[in-house]
């Protein structure tokens, strides 16, 4: 008999930004990373003959955490990829919603109904995932091994196997968490699965599900506020632009001083005359202005570093963890145009800020004069 221990990967930018993933390669996040430490703990003591994995960076980590403890080389199997969303892949579930309404609630709980311009059908997805697992149990018979897949493939896959049909998924099986666990049998040329979605080994604050209710029946997958964006034009918005440079500047400050609203718009206008994507009006669910991000790929291109010039919440928005989604766009941008970092500065005064981007994986890297306290350069590595 074969054993397959089939294994989601840990927390990547998707999952904490609440951006559409499918085969965009994003990276993990400091969590996702953390959570590798218990999973790669719980197959300590499990002898594995062969590891396979997705070829997304994502998986390839996850991996490559469980291959340490078992001295073995990771077998790239592209056909344990995630499920390819076409045009929605790098945009907000936000901004998904927004283009289709319904199309979050039926992805999550009718998938074979979802479609999308350039998408995978979701049964091509459950041939190529199966076949996969298929013939990696065929390859290894008698042993033990695992695979490293994505969400969607391995709830495909799960669902074939237990019968269930796409129409009745989100009341027979639910998602799994990141680095979850689920065990396949093969005998007699049958998978059988033994249990799924096991995340027993990751602690409750490392936990991706613990923080977010979108994946339970009863929230319908409602619960969880997803942006959506525009794009701001500072020659039409200017008022609005400068009112939030202004605002976040007092946050920042605790004055104005300093602040010449004049030279900061003409500066916003500069860089969207270059580019029209480069700020961003976020909104939520209900269509209320919700902030700015502003980012800007030319200052430090030479570099292949991306800058964060602005990431501006109104005050009945923060301490809603929205912060990290405006975050996630600048991120996301810059992973697609190859760059190694991400910049900002921040006021050495302003602790929530530096609290803030410390937890989203910032280190200060120099500091600056700047406006009554130095201003620490901050960066974001995002080769790792």
């Amino acid at each position: 008999m074969t054993k397959i221990y089939i294994i989601r990967h840990a927390e990547a930018e998707g999952n904490l930004y609440r951006i559409v993933q499918g085969q965009f390669d994003s990276g993990l996040t400091d969590t996702g990373y953390r959570q590798l430490e218990f999973l790669a703990e719980r197959f300590r003591g499990v002898h594995l003959d062969a590891i396979y994995s997705s070829d997304l960076r994502r998986a390839l980590s996850t991996a490559e955490a469980v291959a340490k403890t078992q001295g073995l080389e990771i077998i790239k199997e592209p056909r344990l990829r995630e499920i390819c969303m076409g045009v929605c892949e790098g945009i907000s579930f936000g901004d998904m919603e927004h283009l289709d309404p319904g199309a979050m609630a039926r992805f999550r709980n009718d998938p074979a109904s979802w479609t999308a311009e350039g998408a995978e059908p979701y049964a091509e997805c459950t041939r190529r995932t199966l076949s996969a697992l298929r013939d990696i149990a065929a390859e290894n018979e008698g042993k033990t091994v695992c695979a490293v897949s994505h969400g969607v493939s391995i709830r495909a896959a799960l669902a074939e196997l237990l019968g269930i049909a796409s129409a009745g998924i989100a009341d027979t099986l639910p998602h799994g968490d990141n680095t979850s666990v689920s065990l396949l049998t093969y005998d007699g040329g049958e998978l059988r699965v033994e249990y799924f979605n096991d995340n027993s080994h990751v602690p409750e604050e490392l936990s991706t599900f613990a923080k977010q209710t979108w994946w339970k029946n009863d929230a319908q997958g409602r619960a969880d506020e997803n942006l959506r964006y525009e794009a701001l034009d500072p020659n039409r918005d200017g008022r609005l632009y400068v009112r939030c440079y202004g605002d976040s500047w007092l946050a920042a400050h605790g004055s104005l001083n300093g602040f010449v609203s004049s030279l900061y718009l003409a500066d916003a206008k500069k860089l969207y005359a270059r580019d029209s994507r480069a700020i961003l009006a976020a909104y939520d669910s209900r269509d209320n202005f919700v902030g700015v991000v502003e980012t800007d790929v030319f200052r430090c291109k030479k570099e292949r570093c991306g800058w964060i010039s602005l990431i501006y919440l109104t005050p009945e928005n923060r301490g809603h963890g929205l912060g990290v989604q405006l975050l996630g766009t600048a991120v996301c941008r810059c992973r697609q145009l190859g760059y190694k970092a991400l910049r900002l500065h921040v006021s050495a005064d302003n602790k929530r800020a530096l609290a803030f981007y410390n937890k989203q994986g910032f280190s200060v890297i120099d500091t600056h004069p700047g406006c009554g306290a130095p201003l620490y350069l901050m960066e974001k590595k995002l080769d790792r």
